[in-house]
């Protein structure tokens, strides 16, 4: 089965080898029938603590590495 993989805007990079990613999406309102976005914090690992704040980022499903941190960022070789 494929890992899924989220893009997001780092909002915080405090934490050692963990960053907090915003992932945005856009939800069609059932009644109404409007686009609505809504977000969601993601927890994900960064083992050399490479991406700052306000970086965007891609997130890959993992193994659980800890309580909530079942993301990890992955890191694009250009």
């Amino acid at each position: 089965m494929p890992k899924r993989v989220l893009q997001g805007v780092v909002v915080s990079d405090k934490q050692d080898k963990t960053v907090t990613v915003l992932v945005e999406r856009r939800v069609m309102h059932p009644i109404y029938k409007k686009y609505v976005r809504k977000s969601k914090k993601y927890a994900a690992h960064d083992e050399n603590n490479a991406v700052k704040a306000g970086e965007i980022v891609r997130i890959r499903e993992c193994r659980p590495l800890s309580k909530r941190k079942t993301w990890e960022v992955v890191t694009e070789s250009a």
